[in-house]
């Protein structure tokens, strides 16, 4: 592991406020125009394009040879890499500033940095391990009942997604189709969904594979985390609601996927690691982790309707809200021995806080429709997403000085 020092500065120019500072140097998959592919990462308003590094000799060409996708490293090939990008970028290190023509080559600013889909998941699972979610959601759709179901402090609940729908921020969201019924008295209606929602969430990449039949011990569970990007997993509501039971959510939360482009290592994150979150009762063995994986790590959701020039927030999270840490979760899906893949894809579930400022989704915040998001800018309101809308998260952990940020992830609805 390797901790940039908080007092730490670059060189290149990097506002307090930039998701992007030296404490982080995240990786990513630019596509330069005329170019092939390449890994990146970010510093400051700038995408930085390690193949352009590596060809000046910046990088150890030895160890560095192809830079056209995450799979050709391993979780510690990237520490190290990231620990290279340090020294070249600190600034008592003037060999890179001193060289314009690499850095010409080489900087990208980020509004103009075409970033793909970082890794092209084998598989997906989503989450269910935000409790006040969970509560929220019970509370609306089972008044008379506890709001949460007898297994939720026992296990991570969960779900194995669709794989094939996970994009990058900024793609466009088709408004998807399934069954509905609107009338409990009257048959199913099939078409577009009329409760299309976003749901708040951070993700992690796996890092290693491990065999078919062997459980990976919580001990081992870090070692197979590459790192994190934020998530939003869209969601059909009136759709999961008449389809989900009783094998969970299939149609309505199949369609599409949203990832942040920078995937951020531990490493960036550790010095905002939670040390201490008390579970109610104590976790079973395989789920008991020495060391809880939980970050204080601010998260915002902003909304831009078609007819409003600028983003609104609309609600302001947080990643401590977790209830199951990232490692218990993996720890739980690898517990009966299923293999897992290099670059899997595991969704934590919707964060929201515990007031109504901070919930995840628009079924939260609007209480199941009964409470219009006003936009200020046109007057307009909203329960859930209309065509035109764009939905945009962000997420960081603010340091002394500084930030360790994942940038935006972004989807406009379309019909």
């Amino acid at each position: 592991m390797f901790i940039v020092p908080a007092t730490a500065r670059s060189w290149v120019a990097v506002d307090p406020s930039s998701d992007f500072s030296l404490q982080n140097l995240p990786f990513g998959l630019l596509a330069p125009e005329g170019r092939h592919v390449t890994l990146a990462t970010a510093i400051g308003d700038f995408a930085v394009d390690l193949t352009v590094l590596r060809d000046a000799g910046y990088l150890s060409i030895h160890k560095y040879r192809v830079l056209d996708a995450f799979e050709e490293f391993t979780k510690e090939d990237l520490q190290e890499l990231r620990r290279e990008l340090y020294e070249l970028f600190v600034d008592t290190n003037s060999e890179l500033r001193n060289d314009a023509d690499t850095r010409s080559k080489a900087f990208v600013p980020l509004e103009n940095a075409r970033m793909l889909l970082p890794i092209r998941p084998p598989a997906f699972v989503d989450f269910y391990s935000g409790i006040h979610h969970a509560s929220n959601v019970g509370m609306m759709f089972r008044p008379d009942q506890p709001p949460l179901l007898p297994n939720y402090r026992h296990l991570p609940v969960g779900y194995n997604g669709r794989a094939s729908s996970v994009v990058v921020s900024g793609t466009p969201i088709h408004r998807p189709s399934g069954q509905t019924k609107p009338k409990p008295e009257e048959p199913p209606v099939f078409g577009p969904t009329k409760e299309f929602d976003f749901e708040l969430e951070m993700g992690f990449y796996t890092s290693r594979p491990s065999a078919m039949g062997h459980p990976v011990p919580i001990e081992e569970c870090e070692d197979h985390i590459l790192g994190f990007v934020l998530v939003n997993d869209w969601s059909a509501r009136d759709v999961q609601r008449w389809e989900y039971q009783p094998l969970g959510p299939f149609l309505a939360k199949s369609f599409a996927t949203s990832t942040s482009p920078w995937v951020v290592l531990p490493d960036a994150l550790e010095p905002f690691r939670i040390t201490t979150y008390e579970q109610d009762p104590e976790p079973p063995a395989y789920l008991n982790s020495p060391k809880g994986m939980r970050y204080d790590l601010r998260l915002e959701v902003e909304l831009k309707t078609a007819k409003a020039e600028s983003y609104q927030r609309i609600s302001a999270s947080n990643a401590k809200y977790l209830y199951w840490g990232f490692e218990q979760q993996l720890a739980h899906q690898a517990c009966n021995g299923t293999p897992l893949g290099y670059g899997d894809l595991y969704a934590s579930g919707t964060i929201s806080g515990p007031l109504e400022g901070s919930f995840g989704s628009l079924l939260e915040l609007t209480w199941r429709g009964t409470k219009p998001i006003t936009v200020t800018e046109t007057g307009e309101t909203r329960t859930f997403l209309e065509d035109g809308d764009s939905i945009r998260f962000s997420g960081y952990a603010q340091g002394d000085g500084f930030r360790v940020g994942f940038g935006n992830v972004e989807g406009t609805v379309g019909a």
